[in-house]
Formats: C-alpha cells, structure tokens, sequence
C-alpha cells in the first residue's frame, strides 16, 4: 500500500508497538487493513497523511486508520457500510468503485466477533476503528 500512497505524496506512519494476537482468518483479516487502507489513499489529497494504530483497549486489539482526507458528510455516514453504497458521484475519486469495500470491511470484522466504526468531518478526515477481541493464551 505505501506504493500507491508514495504516488499521490501521501505519508503513512504506523504505530504498533507491541504484538496484540488475535483469532481469525489472518487472509480476511489482511483484507480489512487493505480495503481500509485504500479507502484512505483515494479520499486523501496529495501530500496528505493516513495513521494507522494498534492499541489494546478492555481485551481488545483496536485498529485505528486516520486519515486527513475530504471527510464523509454527516447524513452519509449511516450508511456507508451497506453494499453498494457510494456517496456520491461526483465525490468518488474512484468512477470503477462498486462500493462493496467498506461492507466487505464490515462483514469480515462481523465474522470475526468485531466491531467497526467510523467518525468524520468533511473536509478534516476520518476515522475507522476495528475492535477485534484478544486471542486467549
């Protein structure tokens, strides 16, 4: 992923500073920090900045990808989980989208016994959190 941000001048900084083992299908996992990832390099300007974080929060792994994009609109953000959902037009940076990433995103983390959320400001950015529950020793 740092290839297509390095394209648009996009940093990306990650910090995860120590191991947090979680139970799942490492395949689909991977799936979700990828679509999450390049909702974030499309709707991030050039010369911006995504973060992404991991932290344990109540026995939980949480995955934070942050980005200072154009933002989600506040009636939009409902409803940008559900299949085939776009926006809008006009805003899409990507015209081949079929707006199945984020509720791809959605039912992997439901398979897996997570929660995925996300906060925005229009023209600030976003914040996606994915709440996976530990691995037990």
């Amino acid at each position: 992923m740092s290839l297509l941000a390095e394209d648009k001048g996009i940093s990306i900084s990650c910090d995860a500073s120590q191991p947090m083992p979680v139970k799942g299908n490492h395949v689909r996992l991977k799936q979700v920090v990828v679509n999450l990832l390049d909702n974030a390099i499309k709707y991030t300007p050039e010369k911006g900045a995504i973060q992404l974080r991991v932290l344990a929060v109540n026995g939980h792994a949480v995955l934070e990808v942050k980005d200072n994009g154009i933002g989600i609109p506040p009636d939009a953000l409902p409803h940008i989980f559900e299949r085939f959902y776009r926006v809008d037009q006009a805003r899409s940076a990507d015209s081949e989208s079929a707006g199945l990433g984020l509720s791809i995103v959605k039912s992997i983390c439901t398979a897996h016994g997570a929660e995925v959320e996300a906060q925005s400001v229009v023209g600030s950015g976003s914040c996606f959190r994915v709440k996976l529950p530990l691995a037990k020793n």
